[in-house]
């Protein structure tokens, strides 16, 4: 009987890992790709389509465009990547709110979680509760108290119908009984800009892209929706301290890039490697921290996991609140 030697036998798995590697690596687009972009420019979910675009092109010498197409809550964007061909040059770069809460938000459509290939997840973080300057409320409970006073006579803003603020906001009032009138844009960006200028009130926002404006005093914070502090604004209560009736409450939110179905494994497990370096460098790690978010790479298949996950978590929620919308 032939035996091998034990050390060639500890090597062979060791070349075997090296040569999926060297195969995945090899796959290069064979033109122009494209990050489409399901919100509008300026938000994390942008921020973070750049950032591959920019990291994918200086790897590769090959065009990567990135275009922004807001709308829906970010749904149209998803649909259109989901009827596109699956030669992995055009990728999503999504958040919970299209490709997790609309599941169960909206009632037809156009796209399902199998219409998707997740490639990985890239960031996380919380959402954070900010005021207008002007508004007389320098915590979450004298916010509640002015809500209760003035019912329905606020207006917040949203990064969209069914985007993780906007049901940030629901749930807070379901739980504190207030009211106040939503104002949807197509995009975190827009609806920040709005708040600076005083036409809304007060917004959930991803502390992300938010904490610029915070720490520049343009807006007041007044707490985070994750279930602990964030590092980031360490003196900022986390929601569920502030107040009895929001004890249970707990939002993170997440952003990551998907691919239509049915794309080459090789080309997935490229791009999943190439986003998993990006992650890793310093400087990335250094600017999610700035943002108040941390690194949440994946591979393709705990991507998918997480987001069947958050499918059912969130159905859960909008079930609770009875919100169901037309898509389009």
């Amino acid at each position: 009987m032939t035996t091998i030697p034990r050390r060639a036998a500890l090597a062979a798995p060791l070349a075997l890992a090296a040569l999926r590697l060297a195969r995945a690596q090899a796959w290069r687009p064979s033109g122009q790709m494209r990050i489409l972009v399901n919100a509008a420019p300026g938000g994390t979910t942008d921020i973070m389509g750049r950032m591959l675009a920019a990291h994918l092109q200086q790897r590769w010498g090959t065009p990567v465009v990135v275009e922004n197409k807001g709308g829906g809550g970010g749904t149209i964007a998803s649909a259109e990547i989901a009827r596109a061909a699956p030669d992995m040059l055009n990728l999503l770069s999504t958040n919970i709110g299209p490709s997790s809460i609309a599941y169960s938000l909206f009632r037809n459509l156009p796209y399902r979680p199998e219409s998707f290939q997740p490639v990985s997840n890239m960031i996380r973080g919380p959402n954070v509760l900010v005021v207008h300057p002007s508004v007389r409320a320098n915590t979450v409970a004298e916010l509640i108290a002015l809500l209760r006073e003035q019912p329905g006579k606020l207006t917040y803003g949203t990064a969209g119908v069914g985007q993780s603020p906007h049901l940030s906001a629901a749930w807070f009032h379901q739980l504190t009984n207030t009211q106040a009138v939503p104002s949807h844009y197509r995009g975190s960006a827009p609806a920040m800009l709005d708040l600076l200028a005083g036409n809304t009130q007060f917004m959930f926002d991803n502390l992300s892209t938010a904490i610029p404006h915070i720490r520049g005093g343009r807006v007041r914070a007044l707490a985070v929706t994750s279930a602990e502090r964030n590092q980031a604004l360490p003196d900022l209560p986390a929601m569920r301290e502030t107040m009895p009736e929001l004890a249970e409450y707990e939002v993170n939110t997440w952003f990551g890039i998907m691919a239509p179905a049915g794309v080459p494994a090789d080309a997935l497990r490229t791009v999943n490697l190439e986003i998993k370096a990006l992650l890793e460098m310093p400087a990335t790690v250094a600017r999610f921290a700035e943002m108040g978010g941390v690194t949440a790479y994946g591979t393709p298949e705990e991507f998918d996991a997480f987001i069947q996950a958050e499918i059912a978590k969130w159905g859960a929620v909008v079930r609770r609140e009875g919100v169901q919308l037309d898509f389009g």
